[in-house]
């Protein structure tokens, strides 16, 4: 391990250790469950994990999550998050994270205060700096800290380090909530979001490991990591065809750059 990752490690042990017991933001990814796994080792039961269920968060997620933090060996519970009921998130703006945030880190705050825990952490790293986060304004006005960010580590530091402790999510591709698979001002509704939910999970049954289908009306936009996407376009083509129009799409489309994070923010200007 490079000196430097390992002055980043001193240092997240250092973080989590002076919060001395914290709710953790757990949505079974790279970077929260590395977390928790810290988190656990050095508070051990001091330290509660705590997911949302939601329509746009996919079921094959959480049930992943349930058995990360069994395997870590923390208590985990389960919140109930409503964004789609929440005034201004289905009109979908630019700002939208915003809304769901502040009611999820709200009610993680309410956990953190019934079990007497002194903090709220999340996942966050020094890489989502580079991307429109306007979740991050939520966590800041409800004191939310993010140690992985604090520390300095990266999301390619996250995945080494997990990787060192055996972690099974060292690779795991990135995941975000299927709201996130929307134009900014295209209204979000259950239908359409029980629509792109269907089609990735009847894709990820192909075996693809890296992938998002974007709604765009009659059309699904589909984004492929670099290890799928010549397996889609020479081998998978028909089965991919056949399973996105089951899932209510009249036409498919495969986007050539493939996928990366945040690519509905593209379109963005002059946002901070």
């Amino acid at each position: 391990m490079k000196a430097s990752l390992k002055e980043k490690r001193a240092r997240l042990y250092q973080v989590i250790r002076d919060l001395e017991s914290c709710v953790v933001g757990f949505s079974g990814g790279v970077d929260s469950t590395f977390l928790l796994a810290v988190a656990v080792e050095l508070l051990g039961t001091r330290v509660v994990a705590v997911s949302a269920t939601s329509e746009t968060y996919p079921e094959r997620e959480l049930r992943e999550a349930k058995k990360l933090a069994q395997l870590i060996g923390c208590r985990h519970l389960l919140v109930v998050s409503e964004e789609l009921d929440i005034p201004g998130f289905s009109d979908n703006p630019p700002n939208r994270c915003y809304y769901c945030k502040t009611e999820l880190f709200s009610k993680l705050r309410k956990i953190a205060d019934t079990e007497k825990l002194a903090h709220v952490v999340d996942g966050s790293n020094l890489d989502d700096r580079g991307d429109f986060r306007p979740g991050r304004q939520a966590a800041c006005e409800l004191g939310v800290r993010s140690p992985l960010e604090e520390a300095g580590l990266t999301k390619d530091d996250i995945r080494t380090l997990s990787r060192e402790m055996n972690l099974p999510t060292w690779d795991k591709p990135a995941f975000a909530c299927l709201s996130s698979r929307f134009p900014y001002g295209d209204q979000i509704t259950r239908e359409k979001v029980d629509q792109v939910g269907k089609a990735e999970d009847l894709l990820f049954e192909l075996g693809l490991r890296t992938l998002r289908v974007r709604h765009h009306g009659d059309v699904a936009r589909i984004e492929l990591g670099p290890e799928d996407f010549n397996k889609v376009v020479n081998k998978l083509r028909d089965k991919v065809l056949t399973r996105v129009k089951a899932a209510g799409y009249s036409y498919v489309a495969i986007d050539l750059q493939g996928y990366r994070t945040g690519s509905m923010n593209e379109i963005l200007k002059g946002h901070d």
